[in-house]
C-alpha cells in the first residue's frame, strides 16, 4: 500500500518541506533508507544520515535545520520519535488480520463473541466466554470456560488463558503466554514429599496492557493476581500468584516476581530482576538489571546489586570491588612490614 508525503502529513498534523505528491511504501531506519520509504530523525547521532539516506520522506523535529541539501521530502512535527512511534501502530494495525472466522475452530455455544472478531484457525474458545468488539485471536490460540476480554484486545497466536480470567480493553498478549496457570504452592508433609495447595483464585490484567512473548502470569491461591492499566511486560517474565503490578510499571525480560508481591505505579525494572515474595515496592522504583530485591522498597529508590541496596552507594562501592586484589595486597604487604617491625 502507498501513502503520499502529504496524506501521512495529514496524520501527524506535519509541515511538509519537498514534495507533497512523494509516494512511500515502507518504513526503513534512517540509515539503511532506500527509494520508496519512510524514516525519522529523532536522535542528534543520526543526523549525518539524513544527508545520504536514500529514503524517499524523512519525519523531523520542528527544529531541525538542514546545514546542507536534503534529497528527502521532510515532514516536519513536535516531537519525531512519538509522531514515528503513531506510523508504526498505523502500519502494524494495516498488517494485523482482517475480521473473519477461519476454520476449523471451535466456539462454545454459550460463548458471546462482539462485533467485527477475527478467530484464527484451531481456536479454542469455552463455555461462558464473554469476548468484546474487535478482538483478534490468532490461530491456536486457547481461551478457557468463564475468561473475559474487552475490546480492541489481542491474542497472539499459541496464548493459553485458562478460566476466569479477566482482560481489559486495548490488550496486546504476545505468542506463547500462559495465562492464569496455576500458582507454585505445595505444602511440605511429614514423609518429605508435597501436597498441592489447589489454586482457586485468578488473573485480572486491567486495560491498556501489554505482554511480551512467553510471559507466564499465574492465578492467585485465593483472590486475585492484579495486573493494573497500562503496565508494560517484557518477554519471558515469571509473574507469581497473588502478585500485584501498579499502573504503568515497566518490566523488562527475564524477571521474576515472586508470589504475594506488591509493585507500585510506574516503576521501572531493568531484565533480569529477581523479587522476593511478600514484600512491597512502592510507586516510581528503578531497579536495574540483575538485581535481587529481598526487602520492602520506598517509593522514588533507585535500587542496584544483589541483594539490592542504594544506586549511589554501589556505584561508591564497586569502585572498591574491582581493587579489592590489589586492597589484599597491599594488606598482606603492610602486614609483613608490621610482623617485622614487631620482631626487631
Amino acid at each position: 500500500m502507498k501513502f503520499t508525503a502529504n496524506q501521512i502529513a495529514e496524520i501527524l498534523d506535519g509541515e511538509i518541506v519537498g514534495n507533497l505528491e512523494e509516494e512511500v511504501s515502507t518504513l526503513s531506519k534512517i540509515e539503511e533508507g532506500k527509494k520508496g520509504s519512510l524514516t525519522f530523525l529523532s536522535n542528534p547521532k543520526y543526523t549525518p544520515f539524513i544527508y545520504s539516506t536514500e529514503a524517499s520522506v524523512v519525519v523531523v523535529d520542528k527544529t531541525f535545520i538542514p546545514e546542507k541539501a536534503i534529497s528527502a521530502t521532510l515532514i516536519k512535527v513536535d516531537d519525531a520519535l512519538i509522531s514515528f512511534s503513531k506510523l508504526l501502530e498505523f502500519y502494524s494495525q494495516l498488517k494485523l488480520a482482517s475480521p473473519r472466522k477461519e476454520e476449523p475452530h471451535y466456539i462454545s455455544n454459550s460463548a458471546v463473541i462482539g462485533s467485527n472478531p477475527y478467530i484464527g484457525a484451531f481456536v479454542y474458545i469455552g463455555d461462558n466466554v464473554k469476548i468484546g468488539d474487535n478482538v483478534k485471536i490468532y490461530p491456536n490460540a486457547y481461551i478457557g470456560n468463564d475468561v473475559v476480554i474487552g475490546d480492541n484486545s489481542i491474542i497472539f497466536s499459541g496464548v493459553n488463558i485458562y478460566y476466569d480470567t479477566l482482560i481489559g480493553n486495548n490488550c496486546v498478549i504476545n505468542s506463547g503466554c500462559v495465562i492464569g496457570a496455576d500458582g507454585f504452592g505445595f505444602a511440605p508433609n511429614k514423609n518429605g514429599a508435597y501436597s498441592k495447595i489447589p489454586q482457586i483464585g485468578n488473573v485480572i490484567i486491567e486495560d491498556n496492557v501489554d505482554i511480551g512473548a512467553c510471559t507466564t502470569i499465574d492465578r492467585a491461591t485465593l483472590g486475585s493476581t492484579i495486573i493494573k492499566k497500562g503496565v508494560k511486560l517484557d518477554n519471558q517474565i515469571q509473574i507469581a500468584h497473588n502478585v500485584i503490578i501498579g499502573s504503568n510499571t515497566v518490566i523488562a525480560s527475564q524477571s521474576g516476581v515472586a508470589g504475594s508481591t506488591k509493585i507500585g505505579e510506574n516503576c521501572m525494572f531493568g531484565g533480569q530482576v529477581g523479587v522476593a515474595g511478600h514484600i512491597v515496592i512502592g510507586d516510581n522504583v528503578k531497579i536495574q538489571a540483575q538485581t535481587g530485591v529481598t526487602k520492602n522498597i520506598k517509593d522514588g529508590e533507585i535500587l542496584k546489586g544483589t541483594p539490592a541496596f542504594n544506586h549511589s552507594d554501589y556505584n561508591k562501592s564497586y569502585v572498591y570491588f574491582k581493587n579489592l586484589p590489589k586492597l589484599v595486597s597491599t594488606i598482606n604487604k603492610l602486614e609483613k612490614e608490621l610482623k617485622a617491625l614487631k620482631e626487631k
